[in-house]
């Protein structure tokens, strides 16, 4: 099927939150829960990507590391995952890895149960694996597919899934397109708007979002953006968005790239998500990216969204929505010490730190116990 023949089901984008969706996130705030959910449904992956946060040392604290954890398949992944959801009753869920598509069976079953409990949810993948074409029919379901780059700089980094491969398995399907961006991409002047124009003629994809390479503390590293690139990406990347509608890059995100949160304890997004590794029991902390992350230079996109919206977008003329959000998380804090039985972060009580800290029910069960799963579609 050619990429410019979408099935009927998938020429509409997945349905987009809705003001009653953002009120219920609020109440959701208001009551000690936060609205978002991250899993990390599996340990494996098929790639081996320079500069992978789920996999450093650190990730889970330093004691342990995600290949190290046990994790889950079959009747077990699939009630697990949907206990955590009835538990936190989160807005919106991200399965993430490893590579979630290697658990693909499973998602053919969580995914749904999700869409009917009305969670919107978002599958991060390389894209090594295709995608299901029924999992369009999905309204509350979106995939996004991490493509680090042009070809040059993508097919070295996350071969196997190389971008002959991605196209094959996105064709007739819908999907965004998740772009980290790394130091080695600011080489050519051209390149961002090369990359912005292949993926925006693209049928299959919905919207461009983007990130700058994070870091963690004290890392030294050739993807590592320096000042003045995370300030030529905040001047260039803005007026394509005019050229390319499907790329997302506003000019307070931009600014946000340039300042961001200076810590956890600054960053909204760590405190709106609740996040979990392979074994449904470790956390990751502080945020998504776990261990020691430099949030001096941070660069994650949903990060940078809410830093913006945190500094900059105001209501009523003069009370930040940050305020507003801050104000909530007090009281969400104050309704949890009343009930008494929380499922609020602990990363929402003001002072809290995380770095270096141990991380809560780690369970341990050597690799070749666990048998190897295959990761064919």
């Amino acid at each position: 099927m050619s990429s410019d023949a979408l099935p009927a089901f998938a020429a509409k984008p997945s349905s987009s939150l809705t003001p009653r969706d953002f009120a219920r996130a609020w109440w959701r705030v208001l009551n000690g829960h936060a609205p978002m959910l991250s899993i990390e449904i599996t340990r494996e992956c098929p790639l081996n990507c320079p500069g992978c946060y789920a996999y450093g040392d650190s990730h889970l604290g330093g004691e342990t590391t995600l290949r190290d954890l046990s994790d889950f398949r079959g009747d077990a992944l699939v009630e697990g995952v949907l206990e955590l959801v009835r538990r936190h009753r989160p807005l919106h869920v991200s399965l993430v890895g490893g590579e979630p598509m290697i658990r693909h069976r499973e998602l053919d079953r969580i995914l749904p149960a999700l869409d009917e409990m009305g969670v919107f949810t978002m599958v991060v993948t390389s894209g090594v694996i295709a995608i299901p074409q029924h999992w369009m029919r999905m309204r509350r379901l979106r995939v996004a597919v991490s493509v680090d780059g042009l070809p040059e700089h993508h097919d070295e980094r996350r071969k196997p899934a190389t971008y002959e491969r991605i196209l094959k398995n996105i064709e007739g399907r819908r999907v965004n397109i998740h772009w980290v961006i790394t130091r080695p991409m600011l080489t050519r002047a051209s390149y961002l708007e090369q990359y912005s124009e292949f993926w925006n003629a693209r049928a299959e994809v919905d919207h461009i979002w983007v990130s700058l390479y994070s870091p963690q503390m004290n890392e030294q590293s050739t993807e590592r953006l320096t000042q003045e690139d995370r300030k030529l990406v905040a001047d260039l990347l803005p007026p394509l968005r005019h050229r390319f509608p499907k790329l997302l890059m506003s000019e307070g995100v931009a600014r946000a790239f340039v300042k961001p949160p200076e810590s956890p304890e600054d960053c909204l997004f760590s405190k709106m998500s609740t996040n979990y590794s392979a074994d449904l029991r470790t956390h990751v902390e502080p945020c998504v990216f776990g261990g020691t992350p430099d949030c001096s230079q941070c660069g994650c996109a949903i990060s940078s969204v809410l830093h913006w919206v945190d500094r900059e977008v105001k209501i009523l003329g003069f009370l930040k929505m940050g305020d507003l959000v801050r104000t909530s998380l007090r009281v969400g804090l104050a309704a949890n010490k009343l009930r008494g039985n929380s499922t609020l972060p602990n990363r929402w009580q003001a002072g809290r730190r995380f770095y270096g800290g141990k991380p809560p029910l780690v369970q341990i069960q050597p690799r070749e116990q666990d048998g190897a799963s295959g990761c064919s579609s």
